[in-house]
């Protein structure tokens, strides 16, 4: 087949161009079947009465949006510092992601052989089940290398460490990232695919995190990998407190980024075996809440204002000094974290035996009974606990602050330890024809 032919292998049946040119006619036609799926039909914002979220809106979908039970987070390093390679991939995705998110067939490869179509029928006769997927910059992206230094956003600078953090530089940073989130896990490991199947040439894997998260019958707070529920203090979607905690418009801002965010990603291991044997009223002080009911000690429902005045009768704290929710309070930030377990971590002894990487076994105790000279039998600790995803418009009042604060007196970090972290600048949502990102002009 010559290249003035048409590709009938093609999904829209385009002619084969440039990689830049079919990159930008790939945004087009993924946008207008995205158009063709929701058009016509009354809607919340951001998501249709099918079972599909709208791709093109002010903002992007995947952060305002309810939040699905299964979520992917994946960061790449872009494979050289070019600017056409930004924006290639930054087109290839858009374009890719438009389609998934309507349950459309998505666009071959720019460079796909005549006859070989890159869909895998993976998919084929699901749902798309709320798939969103929202894309992020990293802070190197911002370089003179790619001439957009002067239009990086005011606080996207990589996240300081903190005290007790023990970081692995393997679930740390990137350059680009893609959350995918969706109710059916197999359309998010189908949208995974397909947007690793458009890095070759432009960006390589650096991390991925997998998590899910169950919401009650009742329709209420979810709970973490600790029993307690998680997200109580979340501002509503589109209310005037959302608004004015996650979304971007403050003038010192590049006009670009306005209607952006800031994501924050924490990789949280939670040792579920330590908190599991403390009482369910030490838990709860840990806290600051209760377990069965989410209610502040303050309070008696979760809905109720958490009130750090309160007092026992011995005139100590209701809400111990310590306490998760005391340091934290009237700090907002939009939660949209999801549970990890990943079963246990090999530990040193079985690694020297098999060659595996290492893990050593941590400090611990164990309850009363226990043989001192009991062994691991070559596992340590689960490696399970919390993928931390924050959205905010002000990252050093918001969640460097209150890290801070974590950091020096929580008493959840006799429990916790953070692994990974990363920081990314989400751009705002964009229109019909255009690729996430557009207002940086690439």
């Amino acid at each position: 087949m010559s290249e003035s032919t048409t590709d009938r292998s093609n999904s829209f049946g385009m002619p084969r161009v440039s990689r830049r040119g079919l990159f930008g006619s790939a945004i087009v036609a993924a946008g207008a079947a995205t158009a063709g799926v929701v058009a016509g039909r009354v809607t919340a914002p951001g998501e249709t009465t099918s079972r599909t979220v709208a791709f093109h809106a002010a903002h992007q979908a995947g952060i305002a949006t309810t939040a699905q039970s299964h979520a992917l987070f994946l960061s790449c390093d872009l494979a050289s510092r070019d600017r056409g390679v930004l924006r290639d991939l930054l087109a290839a995705w858009t374009a890719t992601a438009a389609a998934l998110t309507a349950g459309t067939r998505v666009p071959d490869k720019p460079g796909s052989a005549a006859g070989f179509s890159d869909h895998t029928d993976f998919a084929t006769g699901l749902d798309p089940a709320r798939l969103t997927i929202t894309l992020g910059l990293g802070p190197a992206v911002f370089a003179e290398w790619s001439g957009l230094a002067d239009r990086r956003p005011r606080h996207l600078t990589d996240l300081p460490e903190f005290p007790g953090d023990k970081l692995r530089g393997s679930w740390t940073g990137g350059d680009i990232m893609a959350q995918i989130c969706s109710d059916d896990p197999q359309i998010v490991s189908h949208a995974f695919r397909a947007l690793r199947a458009r890095m070759p040439g432009l960006a390589k894997l650096r991390w991925t995190q997998h998590g899910f998260l169950s919401r009650p019958a009742d329709g209420g707070t979810p709970r973490n990998m600790f029993g307690h529920k998680d997200g109580t203090a979340n501002p509503s979607a589109g209310s005037t407190a959302f608004d004015a905690a996650v979304w971007v418009n403050a003038p010192e801002e590049p006009e670009w980024f306005h209607g952006g965010t800031y994501l924050v990603f924490r990789k949280i291991r939670m040792s579920t075996a330590e908190w599991d044997q403390l009482s369910r009223p030490e838990q709860d002080r840990i806290i600051g809440r209760r377990r069965d009911d989410g209610s502040p000690l303050s309070g008696s429902v979760e809905t109720d204002p958490v009130d750090l005045d309160a007092r026992a009768a011995n005139g100590e704290p209701v809400i111990p000094a310590d306490a998760h929710v005391r340091l934290v309070h009237g700090i907002p930030m939009l939660r949209r974290g999801y549970s990890y377990d990943y079963g246990t971590l090999v530990a040193t002894s079985a690694a020297t035996d098999s060659g595996a990487a290492a893990e050593s076994v941590p400090a611990h105790s164990h309850p009363d009974g226990t043989d001192p000279d009991h062994k691991h039998g070559g596992h340590a600790q689960l490696d399970a606990g919390l993928l931390f995803a924050a959205y905010m418009n002000n990252p050093p009042e918001q969640f460097i602050r209150a890290q801070r604060l974590l950091a020096a007196t929580d008493r959840l970090n006799t429990v916790i330890q953070h692994t990974g972290s990363a920081i990314f600048a989400m751009p705002p949502g964009i229109t019909l024809g255009q690729p996430i990102g557009a207002g940086l002009g690439l």
